[in-house]
């Protein structure tokens, strides 16, 4: 067999090869855009749900409340610090700040409660990445359940929060990062 025919033999195989990896490419994309494939279940207790420990956690009056559960090393964590220190002085609503392990001392000097080791409620709130926050009405229900990517996000939270804490309704999730 000569140079040339062993040549053109691995090219038409390396074809083949080729043609079937973009079929199954465009298999997948094919799925993905028509939503065939499972998309992850959500995150996060219901709305309307009770809020595990809500008396452990809740303030003395009636207020709502807002867990932000929080990671020491979660680059983003140390800019929602210091967005909620800054809103948390204009607002009625009442913020917890919660850690799976031990409190970095730079959240220890807040003016917020801010509590650690505390892998039990992460677990319980369905808290599966930081930062994290729910909203929980007077009564103990969750209203909100939602990861916070920024500063903005958890500023744009807790506005509508105050806005709205003198309704007593379930509202329905809004899911995403930033609005």
């Amino acid at each position: 067999m000569s140079f040339q025919t062993s040549a053109l033999i691995l090219s038409w195989i390396a074809i083949l090869l080729l043609a079937l990896v973009v079929s199954g490419l465009v298999r997948q994309v094919h799925a993905l855009s028509t939503g065939t494939v499972g998309r992850p279940g959500s995150v996060g207790l219901r709305p309307g749900s009770p809020a595990p420990r809500f008396r452990d956690l809740a303030p003395p009056s009636p207020a709502t409340l807002v867990l932000l559960f929080l990671d020491p090393g979660c680059a983003t964590c140390d800019h929602l610090l210091d967005a909620a220190a800054a809103h948390i002085r204009r607002t009625d609503v009442v913020l917890r700040i919660l850690y799976r392990d031990t409190v970095p001392p730079r959240a220890a000097d807040l003016p917020m409660t801010v509590v650690g080791e505390q892998a039990d409620l992460f677990d319980r709130y369905d808290a599966i990445a930081t930062p994290f926050a729910v909203v929980i009405d007077a009564t103990g229900r969750i209203r909100r359940s939602e990861p916070v990517g920024s500063g903005v996000a958890l500023r744009h939270l807790l506005d509508e929060v105050d806005h709205l804490s003198g309704d007593d309704t379930v509202h329905s999730i809004r899911r995403g990062g930033t609005r």
